[in-house]
């Protein structure tokens, strides 16, 4: 091979190494921060938010995790965890807040906390999950500012953009989800009829093989008991025309 053909083959190689290497670059600073993964943002609705808490501070295993709610949320459950303690963190309001259905509250919670059966080593991860209800606010971005305490120093998730600065610039973002539209409930109503509707399809064109079957089967059984029959007979006639014609000779 020439070499500028040699050069034609390691140019696509080296670009593809190069972005592969950039992708595991992103990969791991993401993989560093505390971040939070819904699985669902809609509008209302019920999501599981799972916070990944990654290594220690500067190789110090992680001894807590305090996870504070945006003031759009009123109260988190936490799902347990057998590797750390949890408590709830209420705060008093300075006035009553109103709530969608009329009725109203006077405290809400704040903050969960985390605290580690034993230190999380820095190498190791693991994942806390809080159930909650998002609010009616589509387009709005919810922060979760959270304090990771470890053995040796700590480090405060908490850094939020300003208008025209690039989020990946900071050096501990607060974890952040953003609220989509409320979902479509009449078509999520005619996705449930339209599921309802095959089920029943299926069940009935199921019961229908069934009876199918079983009426060829006692069709077929009919018709095997009549054979049989047909074929006793000629036995039984047979035998009888067979001792008609002994007896005569006799």
């Amino acid at each position: 091979m020439n070499i500028t053909a040699l050069r034609r083959t390691l140019t696509p190689a080296a670009a593809a190494a190069g972005a592969a290497i950039l992708l595991l670059a992103a990969a791991a600073g993401a993989s560093a921060h505390v971040g939070v993964t819904p699985d669902k943002t809609a509008a209302n609705s019920y999501a599981l938010l799972t916070f990944g808490i990654p290594h220690g501070c500067d190789e110090s295993a992680t001894t807590k995790v305090a996870i504070t709610l945006p003031a759009e949320l009123n109260d988190a459950q936490p799902t347990v965890n057998p590797n750390w303690t949890v408590e709830k963190v209420t705060e008093q309001l300075t006035e009553p807040k109103k709530l969608a259905d009329g009725s109203s509250i006077t405290k809400r919670t704040s903050q969960i906390v985390y605290t580690a059966k034993t230190p999380l080593d820095h190498t190791l991860r693991d994942a806390l999950v809080l159930s909650v209800k998002l609010p009616d606010a589509a387009g709005s971005t919810l922060y979760f500012p959270t304090l990771q305490s470890c053995e040796t120093g700590q480090t405060d998730w908490s850094e939020i953009a300003k208008d025209g600065q690039d989020p990946h610039s900071l050096k501990a973002p607060a974890p952040s989800i953003t609220i989509s539209a409320a979902a479509d409930a009449h078509a999520d109503g005619h996705a449930a009829t339209t599921a309802a509707a095959g089920t029943e399809h299926a069940d009935t064109e199921q019961a229908a093989a069934v009876t199918s079957s079983g009426a060829d089967a006692r069709s077929w059984a009919g018709l095997a008991a009549g054979l049989g029959g047909l074929v006793l007979g000629g036995v039984a006639f047979a035998r009888s025309s067979s001792k008609r014609k002994a007896d005569s000779a006799s």
